[in-house]
C-alpha cells in the first residue's frame, strides 16, 4: 500500500511538473499580474486619508488586545472560516474556468488576492514600521506561502481550460475533452487539499507567531 501511495504521488508530481512547464507563459504572466495587485494593495495604503487610516488601526487595536487576552476566534472556528473561504474561491475559479468567458474574471480574482495582501502588509508596515513588518511576516506570508501556490495553479489551470474551451466551441471541434476536463479538475481537487494544509497553518500555528510578534 506504501508503494501504492509513493507511486501515485510521484504521478502527481510528474504531472504537475509537466503542467507548469507546459503553461509557463501562463504562469508568468498570472505571477506579474498577482504582484501588480500587491503593489497596487500597497499603494492605496498612502491614498487613505489620515481619519480612515485612525480609524482602521483603531480596529487593529481592539483585535490586538484580542490576542493579548486571548479572546479571538478558537482555532477550530477559524479553520472551518478559513478552509470555507478557500474553497469557495477554488470552486469558483473551477466553474469559471469551464465556462468560455471565465477567464477575465479569474484574471480579477488573482489581482484581487494580491491587492488584499500588499493592503494588509502595507499598511502594517506604514503604520507600525518594523514591528509591523515582522507582525506582517508572521500573520500574512507564513500561510500565502501554500495559499498563492495554489490559487497560481488552479488559476492557470481555469484559463487554459477556459481557452482549449473556447478553441474546441467556438473555433474548430476537436472531439471530446473530457479528458482535460478531468485532468483539471483532479488538479483543482489536488491544491484544495493543499488549502486545507494552509488553513490548518492559519488556524494553528499562526496565531502563535502573532502572539510573539504582537506590536
Amino acid at each position: 500500500m506504501k508503494k501504492a501511495m509513493k507511486t501515485r504521488g510521484s504521478s502527481w508530481g510528474h504531472s504537475l511538473r509537466y503542467h507548469v512547464q507546459n503553461q509557463m507563459s501562463l504562469y508568468l504572466f498570472v505571477a506579474v499580474l498577482f504582484m501588480m495587485g500587491v503593489i497596487f494593495g500597497a499603494v492605496i495604503v498612502n491614498t487613505m486619508s489620515p481619519v480612515q487610516k485612525e480609524n482602521l488601526l483603531g480596529y487593529l487595536g481592539h483585535f490586538f488586545q484580542g490576542m493579548k487576552t486571548d479572546s479571538v476566534a478558537d482555532p477550530r472556528t477559524a479553520f472551518q472560516h478559513s478552509m470555507g473561504e478557500h474553497f469557495k474561491t477554488i470552486g469558483l475559479i473551477w466553474l469559471l474556468g469551464v465556462s468560455v468567458v471565465g477567464m477575465p474574471l479569474i484574471l480579477l480574482l488573482v489581482f484581487f488576492k494580491g491587492i488584499v495582501i500588499g493592503f494588509t502588509v502595507g499598511f502594517l508596515v506604514n503604520q507600525l514600521s518594523w514591528k509591523g513588518l515582522g507582525f506582517a511576516f508572521a500573520s500574512v506570508v507564513p500561510h500565502n506561502l501554500l495559499v498563492v501556490p495554489a490559487l497560481l495553479v488552479v488559476s492557470v489551470s481555469g484559463i487554459a481550460f477556459s481557452i482549449l474551451l473556447a478553441k474546441n466551441r467556438l473555433i474548430q471541434r476537436r472531439g471530446p475533452i473530457y479528458p482535460q476536463f478531468l485532468s483539471y479538475s483532479v488538479l483543482v481537487t489536488i491544491m484544495a487539499g493543499v488549502m486545507v494544509v494552509a488553513s490548518l497553518f492559519e488556524a494553528y500555528v499562526s496565531p502563535v507567531l502573532m502572539r510573539v510578534t504582537l506590536p
